[in-house]
């Protein structure tokens, strides 16, 4: 374990009408910010940031009692309005961890984060996330992997990261001047774009394989319909986010060519992979061929100004 002088860390739980899943999660999130009070020098507090204007946490959070736990609710709809409310209410603290409230944290997740980050002190730290499914999936999930992600070996630069699972230092985020987009705020992607114009402006990022949360995957998303879906719904945020990085008109008309071209070119290779598939019986052809497939369709709606707000209320 590597340790700084003085360290202030506050985790974020952020929630959307789901009080159950922050009164089970947060027993465990308090144990380990009890861990780090324990080191000499190190401070750290759990803040729950509602983007339920109802407040449908709040009783949650109030029966566990810990003066070491704060309470907030960001009325405003969208993930971006809820991190950005977390990034307003951390003043007091150097560093900031996110983690989803159906996300369960592995022994060591916090710990890990900060040991990687102490060192060279970057400007985030990005750790995995295994799912855990409701139920066993079907065979067209396992075979196309869509819900396993990433990893890497501990130290290894990013030039991305998503949120649920991320620390960052605040000191640099604000120096940077950056915040969470909240035209994707409903859309998704908001980390994405955060974490690449991170980078663009010159803060390191590094990967930290021994920091786990386990991602809880329910049973309506362990379905054909949701898996496609949602490629169509990241390939689209794909495309949005990369005409938001290219400055300049002319660029941009060059870029909206492109991405409709690729979007255009992965909807025919994903088709002919998943042809290719039923031919030869290979059932991670056809899964993989039809998520590239709708990933480019996706793509290619953003090029054309297409906006798919896959978290869009409506009520």
């Amino acid at each position: 374990m590597f340790s700084v002088a003085s360290v202030s860390v506050t985790v974020a739980i952020l929630t959307f009408r789901r009080p159950g899943e922050v009164s089970e999660g947060l027993p465990m999130i308090l144990d380990q910010v009890q861990q780090i009070n324990s080191r000499p020098g190190h401070r750290a507090d759990v803040l729950v940031v509602d983007n339920d204007p109802e407040g449908s946490a709040r009783s949650a959070v109030s029966a566990f009692g810990s003066p070491i736990v704060r309470y907030c609710v960001e009325p405003r709809p969208g993930i971006s309005a809820a991190r950005n409310r977390a990034i307003d209410e951390s003043a007091g603290s150097r560093l900031l961890a996110y983690i989803d409230d159906d996300e369960r944290p592995e022994p060591g997740w916090l710990s890990q984060l900060l040991d990687v980050w102490a060192p060279t002190e970057p400007a985030a730290v990005s750790g995995r996330v295994i799912p855990e499914y409701e139920r066993p999936p079907e065979p067209w999930i396992v075979a196309g992997r869509f819900f396993e992600r990433r990893s890497l070996p501990t130290g290894t630069e990013l030039d991305v990261a998503a949120a649920g699972n991320l620390l960052i230092d605040l000191q640099q985020v604000r120096a940077f001047g950056l915040r969470f987009d909240d035209r994707y705020g409903l859309a998704g992607g908001e980390d994405t774009l955060f974490s690449r114009a991170l980078f663009a402006k010159g803060g390191r990022m590094l990967w930290c394989n021994e920091s786990v949360v386990v991602d809880k995957v329910p049973a309506a998303r362990m379905n054909r319909e949701w898996v496609l879906r949602r490629a169509w719904s990241h390939g689209n945020t794909t495309g949005l986010i990369a005409l938001d990085l290219t400055a300049g008109r002319a660029r941009r008309s060059v870029r909206r060519v492109e991405l409709a071209v690729g979007g255009l070119a992965r909807v025919a290779v994903g088709s002919a992979r998943s042809t290719f598939g039923r031919v030869n019986g290979s059932a991670r052809h056809q899964a993989r061929g039809q998520r590239l497939a709708r990933r480019g369709g996706g793509m290619a709606a953003a090029a054309v100004g297409h906006v798919y707000q896959e978290y869009r209320r409506d009520g």
